[in-house]
């Protein structure tokens, strides 16, 4: 099976400094901002947005963590799911701008039980989508507002996200036979 690596660190490095000043600009400003990533690797980007975000502003904007397993419409036919703690930071996130931040955009069906977990925590002013790549082939009418990279891809074949916090390294691979 051919591997091709797509994305290595310094391409992670600078689509994370281009949607940090896109979600900057969209928000004129870092007023209100609390990211939430989708684990595993949606909270460590989320992290590093938050971290960039910082430093760019010169205000700390929040990140947490928002575990979406019990809202996940395939509970019956995957059963197995180990679930995270959803860490929302201090403020809540009532009344701010919320950007859910995860690896990859595939049919949506993740994203879709992130409202839905968003939505018991609290009524957001705006929930935005920021994802690292976004892979095509939705079953939902969800979009990406911050993308990384826009990745056409083959349902055959896998995108795999790999990130130093949680992998080692850091690098987005395209896995399939036509990789």
């Amino acid at each position: 099976m051919a591997v091709r690596t797509v994305l290595q660190q310094a391409d992670l490095e600078r689509a994370l400094t281009r949607i940090a000043h896109e979600i900057l600009e969209a928000n004129k400003g870092p007023d209100d901002l609390v990211l939430l990533g989708i684990p595993t690797r949606g909270v460590a980007l989320a992290e590093r947005l938050a971290r960039i975000i910082t430093r760019i502003a010169g205000v700390d904007v929040p990140a947490g963590a928002l575990d979406v397993t019990m809202y996940r419409d395939d509970l019956g036919r995957n059963p197995v799911r180990a679930t995270h703690p959803t860490e929302v930071p201090g403020d809540g996130v009532d009344g701010r701008v919320v950007v859910l931040v995860d690896d990859v955009l595939y049919s949506g069906r993740t994203i879709r039980a992130a409202l839905d977990a968003l939505a018991d925590l609290g009524r957001a002013r705006a929930v935005r989508l920021a994802v690292l790549v976004d892979r095509g082939h939705r079953e939902f009418p969800i979009r990406a507002d911050y993308v990384g990279k826009n990745l056409p891809s083959s349902t055959r074949e896998r995108i795999n996200v790999r990130l130093a916090e949680v992998d080692g390294d850091d690098a987005v691979t395209i896995e399939g036979s036509d990789a």
